[in-house]
């Protein structure tokens, strides 16, 4: 099989491209190196059946030229981090929501079946725990920037379904929760490597709010190997919705505290008010949990890489200068 992965010089392409050429299948990587890196793909570069476009998603013709003669579409380019989302919601609405409108369209023209990752952002202000595939879902005021992420993801998502729908797209839905692993950057506000940064270079660790919100932390390699088996699976899941996480919930400060052990670090840590790092009007999300009993019925996803398993493999991936932070 030939598999479009769009963002594949990100954290989740670049693995997903390593697993994929693991596997034996050829990959065609597109990504505009915006936040990517070729680091990242300094693996896959250097193995036959891999090959790689720079380009836009937002660009038709970058997009039609990578898809000719795949198989299938794993589409991960997106805006993504907090900080970015806050600082420039017109950035992720125009990547987030045009980037997919275009490669929705190269593909239902050329009938390529297509993973489309999701967000676990668009549960919004759900308090449904944990939150399932059918739950309604009700996000913030426009006025409020971290939002427009959670709107541009909804629209992908309806999107998707109704070229499903209407013109018979081959397409799955896969909700992402906070994937975390080696080469993921702190840089846009990715709690684990930005915690694991202060720690190694024994800084306070600064947590934002008082440390009681809890993430639910899901390894890259389980991720990956979801995705994979969704491809494999994809006549008998086409037009379907899957939360992809793990559901174990770690509160922040028990996280920080966590890497401060698994580092060695002389770090202390410090609470830090959400006002002093966001504009006014920010809103935290306290709790975000998945259901995860439709993705184990129907593709045996079983999450099985600790988390602090995870954090050794980041905090290894850091000391051997790996990361960007």
């Amino acid at each position: 099989m030939r598999v479009l992965v769009t963002g594949a010089a990100g954290f989740i392409g670049s693995h997903l491209a390593d697993h994929l050429l693991d596997r034996g299948h050829a990959v065609v990587g597109l990504d505009d190196l915006s936040a990517g890196s070729l680091g990242n793909l300094a693996l896959a570069r250097a193995r036959r059946g891999f090959s790689f476009v720079e380009g836009d998603v937002r660009n038709r013709i970058a997009v039609d030229e990578a898809m000719r003669g795949c198989d299938a579409v794993v589409h991960l380019a997106a805006r993504i981090g907090l900080r970015m989302i806050v600082e420039s919601p017109l950035g992720t609405l125009e990547v987030n929501a045009r980037g997919t409108e275009v490669v929705l369209q190269s593909a239902t023209r050329t009938g390529t079946p297509t993973i489309i990752a999701s967000t676990s952002e668009v549960y919004g202000h759900s308090r449904n725990f944990p939150s399932r595939e059918e739950d309604p879902i009700s996000i913030g005021s426009p006025t409020i920037g971290r939002w427009s992420y959670a709107c541009a993801k909804i629209y992908d998502e309806f999107y998707a379904l109704a070229l499903h729908r209407e013109r018979e797209l081959p397409v799955v839905i896969s909700r992402l929760f906070n994937t975390v692993g080696a080469r993921q950057t702190g840089r846009y506000g990715m709690v684990i490597p930005r915690l694991i940064a202060q720690a190694l270079a024994h800084e306070p660790l600064t947590v934002y709010g008082d440390g009681t919100q809890t993430r639910c932390f899901c390894a890259v390699e389980d991720v990956v190997n979801v995705l994979l088996e969704q491809l494999e699976r994809f006549g008998s899941i086409t037009g379907e919705v899957f939360n992809i996480g793990n559901p174990v919930e770690t509160p922040i400060i028990d996280l920080a505290k966590r890497i401060i052990a698994r580092t060695g670090s002389s770090s202390t840590i410090e609470f830090v008010p959400f006002s002093d790092v966001y504009p006014a009007g920010f809103e935290e999300i306290m709790r975000r949990v998945p259901d995860i009993s439709k993705a184990q019925r129907r593709l045996q996803f079983d999450p099985r890489v600790s988390l602090d398993a995870t954090l050794d493999a980041v905090i290894a991936s850091f000391n051997a200068g790996a990361v960007l932070v």
